[in-house]
């Protein structure tokens, strides 16, 4: 009887031991996760297209800037705008043009990456609708004539149209890095349609601001972008 008293002594206190090292190693595990676990920034990001200052400095007949923001929904979406302005000359050899507006898109972008931890890095897609408002000046134009006896003519009569607009859907694909902590870097490219537009009396748009060239017999345009931005952290989640 007093051996059985004794095990059971022994039992008890190796039954004690093993609960409060259990115990203590769920206590462990816990802290680690703790320890690791990060929260999420939400703020406004703001930045600019680098890409049009290159343009601006390189390209010949071409000025234009872009300011972008967006601000984090969710952990997924990002509501995203940018505005800007553009002026654009074409000098060809059977017309000279010059087109001055500015834009505005709004829209959101969708981040399909997941990030490691404490990373804010994307891979993205989006959508934009885009507005702009502009003017046209036709400078000169060559006279198309189909009598050769009399050889085409350059016309130099200046004018003016004022008050047009143009408006259209715009899908967007990039990538964002942060390079350094809330600075980022960003590429991407776009495909855009055309909604509608205002065109003057016997002359059509070449070139709408935020939606780039036109082309004849299709309503579809191309652009890229090429961005830096900082975010303005307001909260974690």
């Amino acid at each position: 009887m007093k051996m059985k008293h004794i095990l059971l002594f022994y039992i008890s206190i190796f039954c004690a031991s093993f609960t409060a090292m259990a115990q203590q190693e769920n206590e462990v595990a816990e802290s680690v996760v703790d320890s690791t676990a990060t929260n999420n920034k939400y703020g406004i990001r703001v930045g600019t297209d680098l890409s049009k200052f290159a343009r601006t400095a390189f390209e010949k007949g071409y000025s234009g800037f872009e300011i972008m923001g967006d601000f984090r929904v969710t952990d997924k979406f990002f509501a995203a705008a940018e505005i800007g302005n553009e002026k654009k000359e074409r000098f060809e050899e059977n017309l000279n043009s010059i087109t001055t507006g500015s834009f505005a898109k709004l829209g959101f972008d969708y981040n399909a990456y997941n990030n490691w931890l404490g990373m804010e890095n994307a891979i993205f897609g989006g959508l934009r609708y885009g507005f702009s408002t502009f003017k046209q000046e036709l400078l000169s134009y060559q006279v198309y004539t189909t009598d050769q006896t009399f050889p085409q003519t350059f016309k130099e009569d200046p004018v003016e149209y004022t008050g047009l607009t143009g408006h259209w859907v715009e899908l967007i694909v990039g990538v964002k890095t942060e390079i350094l902590n809330n600075l980022f870097l960003s590429v991407n490219l776009q495909l855009k349609r055309k909604l509608g537009e205002d065109e003057p009396d016997n002359f059509a748009n070449l070139y709408i601001p935020g939606f780039n060239r036109t082309y004849d017999f299709s309503e579809f345009g191309v652009g890229y972008g090429y961005t830096i931005s900082y975010l303005i952290p307001i909260f974690k989640k």
